[in-house]
């Protein structure tokens, strides 16, 4: 069979990925008729350069949506392999191809004779799950522990600023390999920490609900009691391991987390909570001595009522713009882990992992290497100029 030509494989992706720029058009569309009614996220789309990395960005979330969660972008699964097919170049056409098989592998085969496009486009489901979760935990850690170290100061700031500082004295890279090894998952710490860390979020839930309707029990039990429990649930699911010896906790169990992920995501969490509590708490040392502060505590409202709803919505716009620069750190760091086999399965088909398959016949095969390069260069440069289009807007408030 005839390879293609790279015309021919540019629209044969491009049509592959019909979804996704349906999906786009849709989203471009709906969030430009409504932009005055939908806050920052509006006003994003009079921003030039945050519209063009809002538009990256949701191009991967869309194609790991479609590739993780549907099946259908992909071409041919990312994990099987095809004889004959071993570091094929770009449009290569399989030889007796079935008819529920596609005919080509659209970005050539790699080493192990697997699909190169169907990898990247799998992998980025792995990347738009993991680093959006990990940073979110991560915020909500350094939010709980931030707003009352800068609100109160004192000895409290003093232990807090001490920990986050004696986690940040250690290089990142280190710190994951140390975190990601297989002699400490061995040890159980993977698990404890996530019992700890994993815990902030139902904290947060907590103290937001009861000093926002204090002063209304009924509404204040009612959802206290419905997030509680499913957020309970959630914590449960991903703390505990299958076949624990804890008959309760496999009865309520939802789901089972395998081991190299949840190690990769507590260490995402774990290195980027202390930076995002020294954030929070320096933005918090410096509203809490603003004069609506002044006027609710006057009011009497307590601490952290104060906290929650007098000083961190007003710190959203810094968080936001840090949110999604810290996505793109993490994403980095999840393409680092892969690269080097840590934490994830050797055969997932993230895009470390594959451009570390790719790079040892770099010079000889270059397609491999580059696609899953570009596709993480491409997301964390998107990411970047949405954090430029938010902070931009957020200063014309």
């Amino acid at each position: 069979m005839e390879a293609l030509s790279w015309g021919a494989i540019l629209l044969a992706m491009f049509t592959q990925l019909t979804p996704v720029w349906i999906a786009l058009v849709l989203t471009y569309v709906i969030s430009i008729k409504y932009k005055r009614k939908l806050g920052l996220y509006g006003k994003l789309f009079d921003s030039t350069i945050g519209m063009i990395g809002f538009g990256i960005v949701m191009f991967w979330v869309f194609v790991g949506f479609f590739a993780g969660a549907l099946d259908m972008i992909v071409t041919h699964d990312p994990l099987a392999q095809i004889s004959g097919m071993k570091n094929k170049v770009p449009g290569t056409g399989i030889r007796g191809a079935d008819d529920g098989l596609y005919a080509y592998y659209l970005l050539g085969g790699d080493n192990l004779a697997r699909d190169i496009f169907s990898r990247v486009m799998a992998g980025s489901s792995i990347v738009v799950v993991i680093a959006p979760l990990a940073t979110v935990f991560a915020f909500m850690a350094g939010i709980t522990l931030g707003l009352p170290a800068g609100y109160y100061g004192g000895r409290l700031d003093i232990v807090l600023s001490f920990l986050a500082n004696l986690i940040l004295a250690f290089p990142v890279i280190l710190l994951f390999y140390l975190l990601v090894t297989p002699e400490i998952r061995m040890t159980g710490m993977p698990q404890y920490m996530a019992v700890v860390l994993f815990s902030f979020p139902l904290v947060f839930y907590t103290v937001l609900v009861n000093s926002r309707f204090y002063i209304q029990p009924q509404k204040r039990n009612l959802f206290l009691g419905a997030g509680i429990v499913v957020l309970g649930w959630l914590y449960l699911s991903i703390v505990n391991e299958a076949g624990s010896k804890i008959t309760i906790f496999n009865a309520i169990d939802g789901f089972d987390v395998d081991a190299g992920l949840l190690t990769v995501f507590v260490s995402v969490v774990f290195v980027n909570s202390p930076t995002v509590f020294r954030i929070v708490r320096g933005l918090a040392m410096d509203i809490k001595t603003r004069d609506y502060v002044a006027a609710a505590q006057t009011r009497g409202e307590g601490p952290w009522y104060i906290m929650l709803w007098e000083i961190l919505p007003n710190a959203r716009g810094p968080l936001i713009v840090d949110f999604c620069l810290r996505i793109g750190y993490t994403t980095i760091l999840l393409g680092t882990l892969g690269f080097f086999g840590l934490g994830l399965e050797p055969e997932s088909p993230n895009w470390g992992a594959t451009i570390n398959e790719g790079r040892k016949l770099l010079s000889v095969y270059p397609h491999p290497a580059l696609p899953p390069a570009f596709a993480l260069l491409s997301l964390v440069l998107g990411l970047n100029l949405l954090a430029d289009g938010l902070r931009e807007e957020s200063l014309k408030d």
